[in-house]
């Protein structure tokens, strides 16, 4: 019994993050390397950049405006008790360009996208469709990781864009509500941001585009145990890429900002 309990313990804290860590770089090496080789699968990466791309845009610019509404909500009677009202546009428009926005735009897009991406590689691996593909002479990281990579990598960056500006758009209505003119909300845009804060949130949100597609791939591609090994793949999935989001977004930001 003791043993077992061992051998458990080993498992999870131990050998479980060092597999992971190892099929995540190999999966992120072929993903790269392959990008430059043919066959490029044209069709299967222009629908996962539609699936990623627009189908997320009502639920990002949902999530940031509501963000954006909230941050101000908070921020606008505080400095205005202090006097500083003027500071409440480019306060809110840091916090939305620099985090907010990337960051709810990597959450939206892992807990949507990333959660069918390993749903359809884990399905896949279950029903021995891809062993098909390999019969067939068709590489799976062709045909199934590298679409799902530059979708991701390529169309993050748009919805972090669109999140960032949905996000100032409702610290901006909620502002006004509070009294502060729009004027003075776009005034003290200008006055606090520059274009690295719009910038330094894009690379962000590229770096989270290839957390969610590359832990998606692995999660689907080391899928096992029929309906349930699909279910327990698509949670850990939408679980791990939560959390290497926040942890990367902390280093990322103590470095760019």
């Amino acid at each position: 019994m003791q043993a077992e309990v061992t051998k458990q313990w080993w498992w999870r804290w131990v050998y479980a993050p060092l597999q992971f860590v190892g099929e995540v770089s190999i999966l992120l090496w072929e993903g790269l390397r392959r990008i430059f080789k043919r066959p490029l699968e044209w069709t299967e990466t222009l629908n996962q950049m539609l699936f990623v791309g627009l189908g997320s845009v009502p639920i990002v610019v949902l999530t940031t405006f509501a963000s954006g509404a909230v941050m101000a909500l908070y921020i606008s009677p505080l400095l205005i008790r202090m006097g500083v009202d003027s500071m409440v546009g480019g306060t809110v428009g840091l916090t939305v360009a620099r985090e907010l926005g990337p960051v709810v735009a990597g959450i939206m897009v892992a807990a949507r996208c990333g959660s069918a991406m390993a749903a359809q590689i884990g399905s896949m691996a279950v029903t021995e469709q891809i062993d098909a593909l390999r019969a067939l002479g068709v590489n799976p990281y062709n045909y199934l990781l590298v679409p799902r990579l530059l979708a991701s990598v390529l169309m993050l960056p748009i919805l972090g864009m669109i999140g960032i500006y949905t996000g100032i758009v409702g610290g901006m209505l909620v502002g006004t509500i509070h009294g502060i003119p729009m004027s003075t909300f776009i005034e003290s845009l200008g006055d606090m941001m520059d274009p690295w804060d719009f910038i330094g949130g894009t690379i962000k949100t590229m770096v989270f585009g290839l957390i969610v597609a590359v832990v998606a791939c692995q999660q689907g591609f080391r899928t096992e145990g029929g309906a349930v090994g699909v279910g327990r793949s698509t949670t850990d999935t939408v679980v791990i890429s939560m959390v290497l989001i926040y942890v990367v977004n902390y280093f990322l930001a103590a470095w760019f900002f």
